[in-house]
């Protein structure tokens, strides 16, 4: 495995979603939804939403994916 090559990949996928406050609110937008209201298949609804969107601000009601 050659780990150069893993990390620059890794640096250009997070720079493709905007960067690391980009990354920084995706995790805390998942964090709201991972610890919300409603079953699990909301909740995994609601998460592919929110990676569809990156850096995108959350909703107040993290069981419901961003638009």
């Amino acid at each position: 495995m050659n780990l150069g090559r893993l990390t620059g990949r890794a640096k250009k996928l997070i720079d493709e979603r905007g960067g690391m406050d980009a990354l920084k609110k995706d995790a805390i937008e998942l964090k709201g939804i991972a610890t919300g209201k409603g079953s699990i298949a909301d909740k995994a609804k609601a998460a592919a939403g929110a990676i569809k969107n990156p850096g995108k601000a959350g909703t107040d009601d993290p069981a419901t994916p961003a638009t």
